[in-house]
C-alpha cells in the first residue's frame, strides 16, 4: 500500500476488494464517457453505452467482483489495484498474464481531477514490478494522445499495428519489451 498526500486529499493505492466491484463497473463506464467520444471515429455516448454500459449492470459488476476475487486469490497471473481518495475510488489499473507468456495491461484509468499528481506513475510502477521482466502489451485509442505519451514515458512503444475495436474504435498496439540479458547486467 502506498500513500500520497495531494493538496488536502490523501490517496492510497491498494489491491482492489471484491466490494469495489460495485464502484468499478460504473467508474469504467464513466471513464469511457470522459475519454473516448470522438466524432471523427463515430464514437459517441450512445456507442459507448452500447459497448461499455454492461459494466454497470448486475452481470457486469459480478464480472468485476469475480476478476477481483481471482486477482486476490491468485496474484501471480492477475493484477488489480485501485486508487482511493478519502471519499471515492479515483482510478484503477488491472492486468494479467496471457497464454503467450506476456502480460496484458488494461484497463487503466484515472479520473480527470486525480490526474497530474503522479498517481498514474505510481500505479504503473507497481504494475511493472508485478510484471517483472515480461513483455507487456496494451491497446490505446489512437486519438488518446495523453495516454500514448504516458505509456511512452514508461517504456512502451507503438508497434505500428492498428485495429478497430468493435469495428469502430481506432486502436494502436503498444508494447514494452522484456529487458535483454545485456540490459540487466
Amino acid at each position: 500500500m502506498s500513500l500520497q498526500l495531494l493538496s488536502d486529499m490523501t490517496y492510497v493505492i491498494t489491491a482492489a476488494h471484491p466490494d469495489d466491484a460495485a464502484t468499478l463497473g460504473p467508474l469504467h463506464l464513466r471513464n469511457w464517457l470522459q475519454n473516448y467520444p470522438n466524432a471523427d471515429a463515430g464514437i459517441d455516448e450512445s456507442w459507448i453505452r452500447e459497448h461499455r454500459g454492461s459494466s454497470t449492470t448486475a452481470e457486469g459488476i459480478t464480472q468485476w467482483r469475480e476478476f477481483i476475487e481471482v486477482a486476490n486469490q491468485h496474484p501471480a497471473p492477475h493484477f488489480c489495484r485501485v486508487v482511493r481518495s478519502e471519499t471515492e475510488i479515483v482510478g484503477y489499473l488491472c492486468g494479467h498474464w496471457d497464454e503467450s507468456e506476456s502480460v496484458t495491461l488494461g484497463p487503466m484509468y484515472l479520473l480527470d481531477h486525480a490526474q497530474g499528481h503522479g498517481l498514474g506513475g505510481r500505479m504503473m510502477t507497481e504494475f511493472l514490478a508485478w510484471a517483472g521482466p515480461a513483455r507487456i502489451r496494451l491497446g490505446v485509442a489512437d486519438y488518446n494522445e495523453g495516454a500514448i505519451r504516458f505509456y511512452q514515458r514508461h517504456g512502451f512503444e507503438i508497434t505500428g499495428e492498428r485495429y478497430l475495436w468493435r469495428g469502430r474504435l481506432p486502436t494502436l498496439l503498444m508494447t514494452r519489451e522484456a529487458p535483454s540479458a545485456a540490459d540487466c547486467s
